[in-house]
């Protein structure tokens, strides 16, 4: 059964909801072909610029607002984000905010149309069920930090958003090899209208990807809230450990969660 969660926000119109179906079907056609014909042959600059284009547009038509505080933060150079997860639409909101390449589940390339995106936009896969893969997938993403930023969702599944689960420190280890800083990122998904947290876009136990794009249109007008707290490599002589580089990101994102 699909674990159900009670939305206050009111309800978007029928009709309303049939167009923006209607609209994201030829955002995500558009989408595709773009993938298809003209990725292959635009320089890198290009494919960000586009990314964060469809990004924005595809939360455009979802009827959701982007606010991003701590942005001065982050370095020219490459680093290592670390984010709570709340839903699949966290990547886009991400992306609209400041292109970046993810590590996420495995199950995420077998979605419709979205996992293919996923794996043109060189997504790196991980099988949690498997501590060996895990443990090779630290070493691709040191060397992808050497020249490239990468977003992880330590958390290991997604949540209502208003609290933070224990963070699996493996993956940060891969910031301690690259020697790049870690930087905490604290999602949040509020109502427009009521100005409370939403639950509408969390993305929990067996819902669908449809199901939950269709809880979304149903309660439209939200806010994404990004915030970039400070990495702890700013705090002199002290080493990247690991452990304590996930203990601090999931202490500082869950402050946040807490004060807004």
């Amino acid at each position: 059964m699909t674990t159900q969660v009670i939305q206050m926000e009111p309800k978007t119109p029928w009709l309303i909801r049939c167009g923006v179906w209607l609209l994201i079907f030829l955002h995500v056609l558009r989408g595709v072909l773009t993938l298809c014909c003209f990725f292959p042959f635009i320089k890198d600059q290009k494919k960000q610029e586009y990314i964060q284009q469809w990004s924005m547009r595809l939360l455009t038509i979802f009827g959701i607002e982007l606010k991003v505080r701590g942005s001065e933060q982050l370095p020219n150079a490459s680093y290592l984000l670390a984010s709570n997860h709340i839903s699949w639409l966290d990547i886009h909101v991400i992306n609209a905010f400041q292109p970046i390449r993810f590590v996420a589940k495995s199950e995420v390339a077998s979605w419709p149309v979205f996992g293919w995106m996923a794996q043109q936009l060189r997504t790196v896969f991980i099988r949690r069920d498997n501590p060996r893969h895990a443990r090779e997938v630290v070493g691709q993403v040191a060397e992808v930090l050497k020249t490239e930023s990468i977003c992880i969702f330590p958390e290991g599944t997604s949540t209502l958003g208003d609290e933070v689960l224990p963070f699996k420190p493996n993956l940060f280890e891969s910031a301690s090899l690259a020697g790049v800083p870690t930087f905490p990122l604290a999602i949040q998904y509020r109502s427009v209208v009521t100005g409370k947290r939403s639950y509408s876009p969390a993305f929990i136990g067996d819902m669908g990807l449809l199901e939950s794009m269709a809880n979304i249109i149903q309660n439209r007008y939200l806010r994404a809230e990004l915030t970039v707290l400070p990495s702890m490599e700013s705090l002199k002589n002290t080493p990247l450990d690991r452990k304590l580089l996930a203990l601090h990101s999931q202490e500082a994102i869950a402050k946040i969660l807490q004060a807004y």
